[in-house]
Parts: C-alpha cells; sequence; structure tokens
C-alpha cells in the first residue's frame, strides 16, 4: 500500500469534510419531510425532541461519542487509539446538522407527496455523503465503527453487523419515544425507506466516486 502523503490525507479529510456536509444536509433534509430520519439519527433526533434541550446536532454529538465508548467496551484492548478521531469526526457532523437544520428552516412540506420529495431528498443526500466518506478512507463514523467491533468480537460479516446496529438504533428511539414523549418520534415509513435505500443509493455512488478518487487522491 502506497504510504500517504501529508498533501495526500489533507485531500482526503477535505473530501470527509464535504461528505459530512452533503450527509448533514440529507439529515436536515429528512427532518424537514417528518416522515422518520433514517436509523443512525433516529436516537439523536428522538433525543432532542423535547426530552432533552439540546439540538439535534448537539444530540448527535454525544449519541456518536457513546458509541465510541461502546466500541472501547466491545474490544478492549483491540481497539485502536486512531480511532478516537471519530471523536471530532462526530463533532464536525453534529455542528454541520445544526448548520443545515437553520439552512432549511424556512422550507415546509405542505402535503405528503411534498413530504415524501423531501424524504427521497434526504435518502439520495446522505447515501451520496456515505460514498464520499468511503472514498476518503480516513475514518469511520462512529455507527459503522461499531458494526466493525461487533465483526471482530463476534464473527460476524459487516452487512449483518450493521443491520443489526440500524435495527437497535431504530428500536431505542422507538423505546425512548414512547417512554418519555408517549408517541413515536423520528422513525416511520421514512425510516424504512433510508434503511433500504440509503445503502443502494451509496453503492451507485461509489462507481463514479472511485474514478474521482483515483484523481484527487493520489
Amino acid at each position: 500500500m502506497k504510504e500517504r502523503t501529508p498533501a495526500n490525507l489533507v485531500r482526503r479529510y477535505l473530501m470527509l469534510l464535504v461528505g459530512l456536509f452533503i450527509m448533514s444536509l440529507g439529515v436536515g433534509f429528512s427532518i424537514k419531510a417528518g416522515l422518520g430520519t433514517s436509523p443512525v439519527s433516529s436516537v439523536p433526533y428522538v433525543l432532542s425532541d423535547d426530552i432533552t434541550p439540546l439540538t439535534v446536532g448537539q444530540t448527535t454529538i454525544l449519541f456518536n461519542c457513546c458509541l465510541v465508548l461502546l466500541q472501547i467496551v466491545l474490544l478492549r484492548r483491540r481497539f485502536q487509539l486512531v480511532q478516537l478521531v471519530q471523536v471530532p469526526v462526530a463533532m464536525a457532523f453534529g455542528y454541520l446538522c445544526d448548520f443545515s437544520v437553520w439552512l432549511l428552516q424556512s422550507i415546509n412540506p405542505t402535503t405528503y407527496w411534498q413530504q415524501w420529495i423531501f424524504c427521497i431528498a434526504g435518502i439520495l443526500l446522505v447515501g451520496t455523503g456515505v460514498s464520499f466518506e468511503v472514498t476518503a478512507d480516513v475514518v469511520t463514523m462512529a455507527g459503522e465503527g461499531v458494526a466493525l467491533a461487533l465483526c471482530k468480537v463476534f464473527k460476524l460479516k459487516f452487512a449483518s453487523a450493521k443491520v443489526c446496529v440500524d435495527c437497535s438504533m431504530v428500536l431505542i428511539a422507538v423505546v425512548l419515544g414512547f417512554a418519555f414523549l408517549h408517541r413515536l418520534s423520528g422513525v416511520r415509513e421514512g425510516t424504512v425507506a433510508a434503511a433500504i435505500f440509503v445503502g443502494i443509493t451509496s453503492r451507485q455512488v461509489n462507481k463514479p466516486m472511485k474514478h474521482v478518487g483515483a484523481k484527487l487522491l493520489v
């Protein structure tokens, strides 16, 4: 494997930052749609919905830090200190989520079909952002980090571990919603759509992104 130069790492982290912003826009569109957020955003969203006084970006930071702690518990001595970079990445993503919500504050869908347009836009944006993250290849998001930890500890395939993580997040969001708000919050038909199509979108975008990465990240 070719050693990465400082200039190469700068380009990769810039690509990661672009991906985080695209993902945060996807989160903003999903929130505006009102049809449920993606599984990875479901817990932060419900925590920001009258359970805590924090914004969705702030709860995203806290939740992702908890996921990093979970990785440490699961892996123990096998946890690599470099993975602590997930914390500042989570902080950047959280602040970008709040910024994206602010950008979209004046736009409100009024009909169900308009909600679905916002939901689909959110799915496409999150999937595209994930593709940027994968192409940058410098650090994983905390949710994927937990899935990778489960793979190492329980010898699971990544796809199976990712499904377990996503389902667990949705279940936690449902429990929190009913326990504190006495209703579902952040989990609806859009959540199911996101669980199915974010990965599909990411895989499709990965194809042209490989060529982009080969030119920009050398």
